[in-house]
C-alpha cells in the first residue's frame, strides 16, 4: 500500500430542503454569481426558481449561462468564461449533472486564462487559479460535485479528455432532484458509478482489504437500487442510495493509497468524442468486452473475488468458471436489468474510426491499466463491442 494525502474539503448538504443554506454560502464568496445549467430541465422540474429565490433573498447579484452540452464542449466553456471577466464574477453555481458541474470548473479556470480553455485541458498552459465553486447535483452518475475532475470535448479535433482543477467549496446533494430523470439517464448513471469502481477494484499492484470491501458494498448499492429506481422513480431510498454511492465512488476515498491507470474510460472518452454518445451507455457496452479481453491466470484472482463478493456466485466453483459467471452476470443487469444498448452498432457506430481512436486512447503508447493495452488490443476490444 502506497503512502497518501486524503482531503475532501467539499461540504455537503444532503437530503430534503437544505436550499435553504445556498445563500448563506454563497455569500462566503462574494456577491457576483454565475449560475450554469444545461438544456433547461431545471426549469421543467421547479429547481431554477427554487435556485433564483434562495439567491434573491440572500441579496446577491444573480448571472446566467445555460445550454451546457452532455459532453460538454470546449467552445462553450470559453463563452461562459468570458462572462466570469465581463461581469466581475466572485463565485460559480453549477445546477445540473456532471456535465455542467466539469464545464464549470474550466470555467472557473478560464476566467483566470486569456486564452482558449482547450490550453488548459491539454496543459499547454498551467491552470493558475479557479473561481469558487458551489454545485446543486440533479444526475448520480460521474461523482463531480465532490471531486477535482472534469472532461471537456473538442469536436473540432475529435478529442475528449480530463483534467484535475478544483473540488466543488459546497455541494447540494437533494435525492429528490433526481426524481424527474428518466430511466435511460438513469440506467447510463449507474453504469458510469460501477465503471468508476471498476477501474480502480481491478488493480493488481496493491490490495487495501478495507478499501477493497467498501468498494463491493457500493456495486451492491448500485445493483440493488438501480432496478429499483427504474420501476420507481420516485422512491427516496433508491436515489439516496445511487446519489451518495456516485459521490463515494469518485471523491478519492476508495483510491487511497492505490496506483491506477484506468482503461475503460480512456476507451470511452474516443467513443464519445467522435460520435458524441452517452458516458454511461459507452462505458457499459465497452466493460464487459474489456473484463472477457483481460482475463487471463494473473487476472483470475479479482475476477474470481469480484464473482464471490458481489455477485455471490458459489466460491466451490473453479475460479474460471467463477470470473466467466461474474462478466456474464453484470452483462445481465446492464443490458437485461438497465436495458441499455449491448453493441456498438445498435447506435450506429461501425469500425470506421478505430484505429485511430485506438491511438488517441493509448496516448501514443500504451494503457498501463489492470493489463497493459496495446493499441491493437484496443482496436480488438472495439471491435468485440460491434
Amino acid at each position: 500500500m502506497n503512502n497518501f494525502v486524503y482531503d475532501i474539503p467539499t461540504k455537503v448538504y444532503f437530503g430534503e430542503n437544505q436550499l435553504s443554506h445556498l445563500g448563506e454560502e454563497l455569500k462566503k464568496y462574494g456577491n457576483r454569481v454565475l449560475l450554469t445549467y444545461g438544456g433547461g430541465s431545471i426549469k421543467k422540474i421547479g429547481l431554477y426558481d427554487k435556485v433564483v429565490a434562495e439567491i434573491q433573498k440572500a441579496g446577491l447579484m444573480l448571472f446566467e449561462f445555460g445550454g451546457i452540452e452532455p459532453n460538454p464542449r470546449h467552445t462553450t466553456v470559453n463563452i461562459a468564461a468570458q462572462i466570469c471577466k465581463q461581469e466581475k464574477i466572485d463565485v460559480l453555481l453549477a445546477v445540473g449533472g456532471g456535465s455542467t458541474i466539469d464545464a464549470t470548473k474550466v470555467i472557473g479556470a478560464t476566467a483566470f486564462y486569456d486564452g482558449d480553455c482547450w490550453d488548459l485541458v491539454t496543459k499547454k498552459a498551467p491552470v493558475t487559479n479557479c473561481l469558487p465553486i458551489v454545485t446543486i447535483l440533479t444526475l448520480a452518475a460521474t461523482g463531480s460535485e465532490m471531486n477535482a475532475g472534469a472532461v471537456i470535448s473538442n469536436l473540432e479535433t475529435n478529442d475528449k479528455k480530463g483534467i484535475q482543477i478544483m473540488r466543488p467549496k459546497v455541494s447540494f446533494l437533494d435525492p429528490t432532484n433526481t426524481y424527474t430523470v428518466n430511466a435511460y439517464q438513469t440506467a447510463c448513471g449507474s453504469a458510469d458509478i460501477l465503471s468508476h469502481l471498476f477501474e480502480i477494484y481491478f488493480n493488481q499492484k496493491e490490495e487495501l482489504y478495507m478499501l477493497d470491501t467498501i468498494m463491493e458494498g457500493l456495486m451492491k448499492t448500485v445493483i440493488k437500487y438501480a432496478p429499483i429506481a427504474l420501476k420507481e422513480p420516485e422512491n427516496y431510498e433508491a436515489r439516496a442510495n445511487l446519489m451518495w454511492a456516485s459521490s463515494w465512488a469518485l471523491n478519492g476515498f476508495v483510491r487511497c493509497g492505490k496506483t491506477q491507470s484506468w482503461s475503460c474510460h480512456a476507451m470511452e472518452h474516443q467513443l464519445s468524442a467522435y460520435y458524441d454518445i452517452t458516458h454511461g451507455l459507452g462505458l457499459a457496452i465497452l466493460t464487459p468486452r474489456w473484463m472477457e479481453y483481460v482475463l487471463d491466470e494473473t487476472t483470475l484472482p479479482k475476477f474470481y473475488q469480484f464473482g464471490t463478493n458481489v455477485f455471490e456466485i458459489d466460491k466451490t466453483l473453479p475460479p474460471m468458471e467463477v470470473a466467466k459467471m461474474s462478466i456474464q452476470k453484470l452483462s445481465d443487469f446492464l443490458f437485461h436489468t438497465l436495458k441499455l444498448n449491448q453493441t456498438l452498432s445498435e447506435i450506429g457506430i461501425d469500425s470506421t474510426h478505430f484505429a485511430e481512436m485506438a491511438q488517441k486512447a493509448c496516448g501514443g503508447k500504451s494503457i498501463k491499466g489492470f493489463k497493459v493495452l496495446e493499441q491493437q488490443d484496443v482496436e480488438k476490444i472495439y471491435e468485440m463491442c460491434i
